[in-house]
């Protein structure tokens, strides 16, 4: 991606006062669609998943197994899709400019995508279609220590709640504006993180770290007011987010269109509050349904047993039944005991 170092290039340039032109056009509603890359990583990232997940989905089908299509349109549509819209939409071409582009994108990669990905439940797919040495090798992992550490709930959460705190109040987010490197790598985390959270909570895919549904509930309902309170926070700075990065795009021949930089931030952070919390019901609701279904198959289960052991109470009575004319002493018949013989 050249548009970091472009933006560099542009800030050394005004620092030097010789200036720039038409390094990024204005700032519009038709910018998401008019100003897409073709950065390699996230186009291979996007061909790799979804081709392989609809390579396991065709596998299952041409064995004539059922695949589900709610999951493969969350996993390559919500999920995939997502994460190549974010970094390769407008989005991305503006997420170093405009710290409320950066923040809509932050929140599609850290929650929406994470979570349209579980949905999909890939690792259940890779188990079904797998030849029998590569399914050995997912399940060792999955088996692993370090998939059981990583997949700790509580581990998860703190990673979650930390990781925004970490990039927007330490050196992380203005080295994220400078190289482009540590820029994808942020994308990375972002999503990785995410995930982290999001699989054992969704329960659907074989992984540790699954818990109760009522722990389920309470952690997402815990992570609500940690965005909320992020966001407050970023809206109540007078210190802007990536240091002087952004007066100084401000300065130079973007300044024209560009928003106030601490209004923008203001922006950013009810960004994140808002988005935070509508993309946390829209989890809990989730969450919730599963419960819900997971009740009523557990009572439909329950159910049965019963009237299994109705049925085998029933036969057994009915053998009980049969059997005991067959136990009963006989009576005997004529005209009573013989009588012993005369002389």
């Amino acid at each position: 991606m050249l548009k970091t170092a472009v933006l560099a290039s542009l800030l050394s340039s005004s620092a030097d006062g010789e200036g720039a032109s038409g390094v990024l056009p204005r700032l519009t509603a038709g910018s998401f669609f008019t100003e897409w890359s073709l950065d390699p990583l996230p186009l291979i990232i996007t061909v790799w998943g979804a081709g392989l997940y609809l390579v396991g989905v065709a596998s299952l089908r041409r064995r004539g197994d059922k695949w589900p299509v709610g999951r493969t349109l969350a996993f390559v549509v919500a999920g995939m899709g997502s994460f190549y819209v974010a970094t390769s939409s407008g989005l991305a071409t503006y997420d170093t400019t405009v710290l409320s582009v950066h923040m809509v994108q932050h929140m599609i990669l850290s929650m929406l995508v994470p979570l349209s990905l579980a949905l999909g439940a890939p690792v259940t797919l890779a188990l079904r279609t797998l030849p029998a040495l590569p399914r050995r090798w997912l399940l060792a992992v999955l088996h692993s220590r370090i998939a059981k550490v990583f997949s700790f709930p509580p581990l998860t959460f703190t990673l979650y709640i930390v990781s925004p705190w970490a990039l927007y109040f330490s050196g992380w987010y203005r080295a994220s504006l400078e190289s482009t490197y540590v820029h994808e790598a942020m994308h990375v985390h972002l999503v990785v993180v995410g995930a982290l959270f999001f699989w054992p909570l969704m329960g659907i895919d074989p992984i540790p770290g699954r818990v109760g549904y009522p722990f389920r509930v309470l952690l997402t309902v815990l992570t609500l007011p940690f965005h909320a309170f992020l966001g407050v926070t970023i809206m109540g700075q007078t210190t802007l987010i990536g240091g002087d990065w952004y007066p100084r795009l401000s300065d130079g021949p973007m300044g024209a269109w560009l928003p106030d930089p601490l209004d923008d931030q203001n922006l950013a952070g009810g960004i994140l509050w808002g988005s935070g919390d509508l993309i946390g019901l829209v989890f809990f609701g989730v969450l919730f349904t599963q419960w819900v279904r997971s009740s009523m198959k557990e009572a439909q289960r329950e159910d049965r047993r019963l009237d299994r052991l109705e049925r085998i109470e029933a036969r057994e009575q009915a053998l009980a039944h049969q059997a005991a004319p067959s136990t009963a002493p006989s009576t005997a018949s004529g005209d009573g005991p013989a009588r012993p013989a005369d002389g």
